[in-house]
């Protein structure tokens, strides 16, 4: 008969197996508290933004979630560069929380984008909506060739 080894009991096997049993294998570890965790200088410019080109114009989306509008600056630098960029506040601590877990960034957020030669930077127009930025740059009209051209030829 062989031997089972005794977490693999009726029990355990019923608790590590149960999908809906909420397992922390760091429970039992001692870790800093938020005040020895510099939180300030956490790193929040991995700040995730789309862009897409429509027949009409360049969007940029940025997800900024918990940021408010008047915290995001949209800018034009010279030379057709994009320029998004913000900061999320750290939250105040009370000395009496102890935190279990930090995982939310905060910090400032850079991010610079060159504008193609089409694009009209006079007419740029952004907006925040459910912690989506999305600007807008609209395109120049494209003036096609026309298709077929006639080359006279001299002599």
């Amino acid at each position: 008969m062989a031997m089972t080894p005794s977490f693999f009991n009726n029990r355990s096997r019923d608790i590590i197996f149960d999908p809906l049993f909420s397992f922390d294998p760091f429970k039992d570890f001692s870790f800093p508290s938020s005040s020895l965790v510099p939180r300030e200088n956490s790193a929040f410019i991995n700040t995730r933004i789309d862009w897409k080109e429509t027949p009409e114009a360049h969007v940029f989306k940025a997800d900024l979630p918990g940021i408010k509008k008047e915290e995001v600056k949209v800018e034009i630098e010279d030379d057709r560069v994009l320029q998004i960029r913000g900061e999320r506040s750290v939250e105040k601590e009370d000395k009496n929380d102890t935190w279990h877990r930090v995982e939310r960034s905060s910090g400032k957020f850079l991010r610079r984008f060159k504008l193609p030669e089409n694009a009209k930077i006079d007419q740029i127009k952004a907006g925040m909506e459910n912690g989506v930025l999305t600007v807008t740059v609209p395109k120049e009209e494209v003036k096609k060739a026309d298709a077929k051209k006639t080359v006279e030829i001299s002599g």
